[in-house]
């Protein structure tokens, strides 16, 4: 796959429509039965389903004369033998479109869904750029959290158990038909959910802004979701049921995604990948745990676009020096971290995973992501010791792989070399 991240910056991409506010995703659903679909499979998960939030869509399904049955078994990270059983599913009910309905793994494992309804071979063998040689089913989404992007998005993200990593599909034609980013879906989430997916918005944003694929475009979209989740994220997730933050969140996170389609990510997602593969790591999370120590190690490199993020952030203006307006932003993003309870380390990240882990990051990166500074695989080891639960840790290292000295340690030095 080597360079071919590249085609996405050149093809066309279409977007779909959006419907945005309270109630959309039932307007949405009267727009679907228009179109003439016989039986539509809404894809999503168990507590989506138990609450009663698909109501709305299905009521106007069904008024409109569509049929509609219902998957609601996905997990985080849906794991490739769930999708099957979700294909298995859509072939008995001989569904012709999807409605993704829930969070990030719901609509990633719709898109699978759709294209392998449509092009009968191994989920794994779809992996990669254009695999498929039939259009998918058509999808229409319905995200509940404000922070993957999905609905407008040309990817799916699925997890291998077999090799614990992540297999991505990657075609424009998974991009929904149309989104509707209803708030009021939104405001029962709990507060850490809030806090991740947000996060995962502002990684899309930043990645996208500070990679060497960056267009007048994807700038645009990604200084303005930087603005509206450094003013809204923390309303959300102090007060949930706060509407308009929520939809501005929920806004937030389609420019970020508008942004990263085209402009891809970096080396905070190709790590975040690897956690989630190895150890089940929600990818909001993983992406939040390791943005300030990929953003710092960087930070030489993409000096004017933290400063730029920082102005739009109003955490200063234009007339302040680059550099000053660049830590002011790193300053801000681990500050918002600490707000939303967003731990400093990996729980389950084991000393001996490490190599292995950088490796694989490493490849996704370099192979595909236009990552603003390189770093070797002992430098990616470094940076993802930095977040080893300090019970683990053997030595602290930087992320040049040079070992740091325990404050304590440094004190004791710096009392000696002065009594010389």
């Amino acid at each position: 796959m080597k360079g071919a991240g590249k085609f996405t910056r050149y093809i066309p991409i279409p977007q779909p429509t959006l419907m945005v506010g309270p109630g959309s995703s039932a307007r949405m659903g009267e727009v679907i039965a228009g179109f003439g679909h016989s039986k539509v499979l809404i894809v999503t998960d168990g507590v989506i389903s138990k609450l009663g939030l698909l109501k709305g869509v299905q009521d106007a399904l069904h008024a409109g004369g569509t049929k509609t049955v219902v998957f609601d078994k996905i997990t985080p990270d849906a794991p490739i033998p769930l999708i099957e059983e979700g294909l298995d599913f859509c072939r008995e009910h001989d569904c012709d479109a999807i409605v993704a309905f829930g969070g990030g793994s719901s609509m990633d494992a719709s898109k699978a869904i759709a294209i392998a309804m449509t092009n009968p071979k191994p989920l794994r063998s779809l992996a990669g750029y254009f695999k498929g040689r039939s259009n998918p089913l058509p999808i229409y989404a319905v995200p509940t959290t404000a922070g993957t992007g999905s609905e407008v998005t040309v990817a799916a993200v699925i997890s291998d158990p077999s090799r614990e990593d992540k297999v991505v599909i990657i075609d424009p034609r998974l991009v929904p038909k149309m989104a509707a980013l209803d708030a009021s879906l939104m405001t029962g989430l709990p507060p850490h959910v809030t806090a991740a997916t947000g996060i995962d918005a502002l990684t899309h944003a930043v990645e996208s802004f500070v990679g060497n694929w960056a267009t007048p475009y994807t700038n645009g979209m990604a200084l303005a979701a930087t603005g509206l989740i450094f003013e809204n994220l923390r309303t959300c997730y102090r007060d949930g049921g706060n509407l308009a933050a929520r939809e501005k969140m929920s806004l937030a996170s389609t420019y970020a995604g508008l942004a990263f389609t085209r402009a891809n990510v970096g080396y905070v997602h190709a790590i975040a990948h690897q956690f989630g593969g190895k150890y089940h790591t929600p990818h909001g999370l993983a992406n939040a745990i390791m943005l300030p120590h990929v953003l710092r190690y960087s930070a030489p490199a993409i000096q004017k676009q933290l400063a730029q993020l920082a102005v739009r952030a109003k955490l200063g203006d234009d007339s302040e020096r680059d550099d000053k307006l660049a830590e002011k932003f790193l300053d801000a993003v681990e500050e918002l971290n600490r707000d939303l309870g967003i731990p400093l380390y990996l729980d389950k990240l084991q000393e001996a995973d490490i190599p292995a882990l950088a490796k694989a990051a490493c490849y996704e990166a370099h192979t595909g992501y236009p990552v603003p500074k390189y770093m070797t695989q002992k430098q990616c080891e470094a940076l993802i010791r930095q977040v080893l639960p300090p019970a683990t840790k053997s030595s602290p290292t930087t992320a040049t792989g040079k070992a740091v000295a325990k404050p304590a340690v440094r004190k004791a030095a710096a009392k000696k070399s002065s009594s010389k």
